[in-house]
């Protein structure tokens, strides 16, 4: 399943549950994306020709990564006495649970969800997708994010806020729905290189949520 705008717009709609805190939200929304950043460690083995076995859905979707996010913002939280800090680590853990609850649910494929210990978790075991929607997973990864720039620049233009960035996401919105476009026609037809290119726009992507989403955490914390 295209995951990581569907992740955004999860993180935000757990609002009306979550306690206005400083930060939280953002760090629940941050969290959500988060653990997809694991593809740049699988990209550097890619490009350097190392194994990429044990990259994805391990480290970062790990039960003990949520824990340590915990301990380690809380104790930067004290030791610098900004409690905004903590509550921005408890959103982060929040967020990457919520992640990996999410991919179980609704991807095709498992989670080492107690990594480093042997725990492969694949509630789809056994279930092949055709071989069509499979690859027109990759392309829907554009869309999604798209999505989530939208819902970015609707929310930020109905409460008057980060207005000065509003212009850049909708720029890169339209360029998600392009790029959605052109992978949804490439998966099908090109024979070769295809993950290459669509790997190096999908990170691209993928970290331009990441500083979106802080450039309007305004946008987020207020919703």
């Amino acid at each position: 399943m295209a995951q990581a705008g569907i992740h955004g717009l999860v993180g935000v709609a757990v609002r009306r549950w979550t306690p206005t805190r400083k930060l939280l939200l953002l760090g629940i929304v941050l969290g959500n994306l988060l653990p997809d950043l694991d593809n740049l460690a699988v990209a550097v083995a890619t490009v350097t020709g190392d194994s990429t076995e044990g990259l994805h859905r391990t480290f970062t979707h790990s039960l003990f990564f949520v824990l340590a996010l915990v301990i380690v913002f809380w104790l930067v939280g004290v030791v610098m006495k900004r409690p905004s800090l903590t509550n921005l680590g408890l959103g982060l853990a929040s967020g990457v649970l919520m992640h990996i609850l999410l991919d179980l649910v609704i991807w095709f494929n498992g989670v080492e969800i107690l990594w480093p210990l042997p725990s492969w978790v694949n509630f789809w075991k056994g279930v092949t997708p055709p071989d069509w929607f499979a690859r027109l997973l990759m392309p829907l990864e554009m869309l999604f994010l798209a999505a989530y720039f939208y819902w970015l620049v609707q929310t930020a233009q109905r409460q008057g806020t980060n207005l000065d960035k509003v212009k850049g996401v909708s720029v890169w919105t339209a360029v998600q729905v392009l790029l959605f476009f052109i992978f949804a026609v490439l998966v099908y037809t090109l024979n070769s290189g295809f993950m290459t290119i669509y790997g190096a726009a999908y990170l691209l992507s993928l970290g331009v949520a990441v500083v979106v989403t802080v450039q309007l955490r305004e946008t987020i914390e207020n919703f």
